[in-house]
């Protein structure tokens, strides 16, 4: 089983990537062959300055391997590092319909927030099906807000097959039902972790980098604090019954706490008692006790650059060579490999 994934460099690891993503990635480690990516082409919707984008790409590495990555179980590398992407990004774009792209909530999200509409937002779910495709990936795991991306990086997958491969047969993508030839890209498949597919930012809306509603993992103390203490909240009375709808407080405290310690939480929110204040100190202690050890280990990891470079240039080279014989049958499929 080959299973692989990326997160964007366009900003600090919050705890939505964590728990949405590289907790799973790190647990998905020992299931098959792994490949994990830094997706610093995604960022250049978002991020303008060169430099940062070299600060912020270093950063997700240093944060990847704090968190448990081992580059010995698994291909960690920078998705510019794989010219052989943005290849295969153009040939999924010849037959990737508009009304497809159109109909994607990621899309349609940032068009609702202000974002401009540049083609760069409205392609991202061809390019994220030329960074699945490219590597035959069997397993993806992803967040609930990335469902439809893979679900879309099928349709392309098929419509590709059916367009370059003679006989092709959709119903039967790997052709062991009719004895049609097998598609050249594979249909991968998404993995979800229900339980922290979407995790809730201090404004109680999904965290995400882009609207400035993180929890970092990384962040100094008094980053975390403040990020933490910050969180949204209403008006309700110390002694009155806590909603845990308005704020996000109680879905954070379920990702760290203890299953008994998780039921009395539950118990003092229904029952009331306890101020808003408290549950958020509750938080800030268990975001130190899980994550302290990962956030030490990254600080010991900035001391030794070098080494990260190396493991991002490895990764780069283990990559390629798997990609290497799809793109080449991608080729032959199109007519642009060169004459043997």
């Amino acid at each position: 089983m080959r299973i692989l994934s990326g997160i964007q460099s366009s900003g600090k690891i919050h705890l939505g990537n964590y728990f949405g993503a590289l907790r799973q990635f790190i647990s998905l480690q020992d299931e098959g062959e792994s490949l994990f990516f830094i997706a610093n082409h995604h960022a250049l919707t978002s991020v303008r300055s060169a430099a940062e984008m070299r600060s912020l790409t270093l950063d997700v590495a240093l944060d990847f391997l704090a968190l448990g990555l081992d580059p010995r179980r698994a291909v960690l590398f920078r998705q510019s590092d794989i010219p052989e992407v943005p290849e295969l990004f153009w040939y999924l774009s010849t037959v990737a319909p508009m009304g497809l792209l159109e109909r994607a909530h990621s899309y349609k999200e940032k068009l609702a927030r202000g974002f401009s509409p540049e083609l760069g937002i409205f392609t991202y779910p061809v390019l994220m099906a030329a960074d699945i495709l490219l590597y035959g990936a069997d397993v993806v795991p992803v967040g609930k807000d990335q469902v439809q991306h893979l679900e879309i990086t099928r349709d392309l997958a098929t419509k590709f097959n059916a367009a370059f491969v003679p006989g092709y047969d959709p119903k039967d993508p790997t052709g062991e039902a009719t004895g049609a030839p097998r598609g050249v890209l594979k249909l991968p498949e998404a993995r979800l972790e229900e339980s922290t597919a979407v995790v809730p930012g201090t404004d109680n809306a999904k965290m995400s980098k882009s609207y400035k509603n993180t929890i970092d993992v990384f962040a100094d103390d008094a980053a975390v604090k403040k990020q933490i203490m910050g969180i949204k909240t209403d008006s309700t009375p110390v002694e009155a019954p806590k909603d845990p709808a308005a704020t996000p407080l109680l879905p954070l405290l379920r990702l760290f706490a203890a299953p008994g310690d998780l039921a009395e939480l539950e118990r003092t929110f229904r029952e009331g008692g306890l101020g808003w204040g408290h549950y958020k100190v509750k938080l800030l202690e268990l975001f130190h006790a899980t994550l302290d050890p990962a956030r030490a280990r990254r600080r010991e990891l900035t001391d030794d650059l070098g080494h990260v470079e190396a493991v991002l240039v490895d990764g780069a080279r283990r990559a390629r060579a798997i990609a290497a014989p799809i793109i080449d049958d991608v080729r032959r499929a199109v007519g642009t490999a060169r004459p043997s």
